[in-house]
């Protein structure tokens, strides 16, 4: 295992592992205990390899504790003064070995279909997946360099990505020095985008690689200040682009940001190349090589248009760059591919010229009122509000309606979260989306859940949403029928008439056990949501 951070060694060590035929297991050094305690045993680790700073010995020592201190070689990173028992120095062996290197040959030779390394991915769902890929992955990565990102021989490469995490493989090693270019490596503790910026232009970056976000934040803080003319190159992946994004940057830099798309057990595989005209907003066409097809639940092929997950077809041969199987989850691995498809769990449609325009992970859709909706769709919509910094939508059970939206928002500097701007996200989103599609709720919150990584954790905020419970507003000529219903008797009648003479029977106080006798109970409820806390469901006196 490598948890180096952008430590220099960190590339010793892939490259040395690689050649040996060792399996490199990356891993980030935000990792705690409990994330050890389960990559050593998940991966059966015979060393570690991890720098002396940010607590990682600490923990790394507590989770080797924890499994009774099995067998396990442990090197650290950080000088040569620096020591801790239990631990070798690394950089003191490291000047003391041999200049000689004996590569392995005849059956200690590495071969194609031998394991090359394994990443854990980020877990938007339940624990880590343990991914493996052979010796021929690095090769795949000519597509995400030279194809994608579009790095120049003797250019400088840029990725944004920790070195526990796959993206760095997509943008710090392989494609990079394979196609004559090196890599920027560029380490934070707190992000500065300023500072970050200044770096890129003092040493000359041509091509850039970040997730949307950063290219969201050059917006939003002031972009006149950043220097963008030495940049020649601009790509983004990690989560969908907006394409009011896509707009600001080009109108910012002169520059097109093109977007790419795949996954910890893939190289590029849809992506916008140097040779394509962007359609803001798109994913897309397959990389060559990749057979990137559309299918129905039954996996029956997606006419243009239609809504379908996205699969790789494998029935021609696996293409270089897919991973090999789930680490000890057969289970996991034949539910992923199977029939020859490879199942990514992502959904898109596919328009007439073929490109593709993707609406969001299988398990985030939201069926409401026999709709679906997809998430990143409403997402880019509220993302052109001024308000809105960051967003994730995602759904809320609802009697009758099965699920409703609900948008989790973070204000932009400067804006204050009040039930007026609740309503004028709500209208912003009626009026350039279908109206069904609008967040009946909106909650503002000081960060979203993510992954170490950096992706949004929808999961993480559906399940803190499981124990409310979305009843409607009663609108109704007052007869009273919910207060009497309350078992809580949480509930008051307003004063004051709508628009269309009506009142509203509304939630107060915090004594809502969430039954919805109010709703039922209503012979006229209409939409207007609210979001109350559901309590166990005893009986109330």
């Amino acid at each position: 295992m490598l948890a180096l951070r952008s430590r220099w060694e960190f590339w010793v060590c892939m490259v040395a592992l690689n050649k040996i035929g060792a399996i490199a297991v990356p891993a980030t050094h935000m990792f705690k205990s409990k994330d050890f305690v389960y990559s050593i045993k998940k991966a059966s680790l015979k060393m570690a390899v991890c720098i002396g700073e940010s607590g990682v010995l600490g923990e790394f020592d507590a989770a080797h504790k924890e499994l009774g201190n099995i067998p396990l070689a442990k090197a650290l990173v950080a000088g040569k003064g620096l020591n801790r028992k239990g631990w070798i120095n690394f950089d003191a062996e490291l000047e003391a070995a041999s200049p000689n290197f004996r590569r392995p040959t005849g059956e200690e030779a590495t071969r194609n279909e031998d394991i090359l390394l394994a990443y854990f991915t980020s877990g938007t769902t339940g624990y880590p997946k343990m991914v493996k890929h052979d010796q021929t992955y690095p090769l795949g990565h000519i597509l995400t360099a030279k194809h994608w990102q579009n790095v120049e021989d003797d250019g400088l490469h840029y990725t944004v990505a920790d070195t526990g995490w796959a993206k760095c493989a997509w943008g710090k090693i392989y494609g990079q020095w394979l196609a004559g270019s090196a890599v920027f490596v560029y380490d934070w503790d707190h992000f500065d985008l300023a500072r970050m910026m200044e770096m890129m232009r003092r040493h000359d970056v041509t091509t850039f690689c970040a997730p949307p976000d950063i290219f969201r934040f050059m917006i939003k803080s002031n972009p006149s200040r950043h220097d963008f003319s030495r940049l020649k190159y601009l790509v983004t992946s990690g989560e969908p682009l907006n394409a009011s994004i896509y707009e600001k940057i080009l109108e910012i830099t002169g520059l097109r940001l093109m977007e790419g798309f795949g996954q910890t057990e893939t190289v590029v595989c849809i992506a916008n190349y140097p040779w394509m005209t962007p359609k803001p907003g798109s994913m897309g066409k397959p990389a060559p090589g990749f057979d990137v097809v559309l299918v129905d639940k039954n996996d029956k092929m997606c006419e243009v248009g239609e809504e379908g997950e996205i699969v790789i077809r494998t029935d021609k041969g696996k293409p270089v760059g897919l991973f090999v199987d789930y680490h000890l989850d057969s289970d996991r691995t034949r539910n992923a591919w199977h029939d020859h498809y490879y199942h990514t769990g992502d959904t898109a449609w596919k328009d007439e010229d073929g490109y593709f325009w993707f609406v969001g992970r299988t398990d985030d859709m939201i069926k409401s009122s026999g709709y679906r909706v997809g998430p990143f769709e409403v997402e880019s919509v509220l993302l052109l509000h001024p308000a809105v910094l960051e967003v994730a939508v995602t759904g809320v059970p609802a009697p009758n309606r099965g699920q409703t939206v609900k948008a989790t928002v973070v204000l932009t500097e400067g804006y204050s979260p009040t039930e007026e701007l609740k309503r004028e996200l709500q209208d912003h989103v009626k009026k350039n989306a279908a109206p069904y599609k609008y967040p009946r709720i909106v909650e503002f919150v000081e960060a979203l859940p993510k992954t170490i990584s950096g992706k949004i954790r929808r999961a993480e905020i559906r399940e803190k949403d499981k124990p409310y419970l979305v009843i409607n507003t009663l609108e109704c000529k007052a007869c009273e029928r919910c207060l009497e219903a309350c078992p809580a008797n949480v509930l008051t009648m307003s004063d004051e008439l709508n628009e269309r003479g009506y009142r509203f029977a509304v939630y107060v106080g915090d004594g809502c056990i969430g039954c919805g006798a109010c709703y039922y109970t209503c012979p006229e409820p209409l939409a207007i949501d609210v979001h109350v806390p559901q309590k166990e469901k005893t009986e109330v006196n």
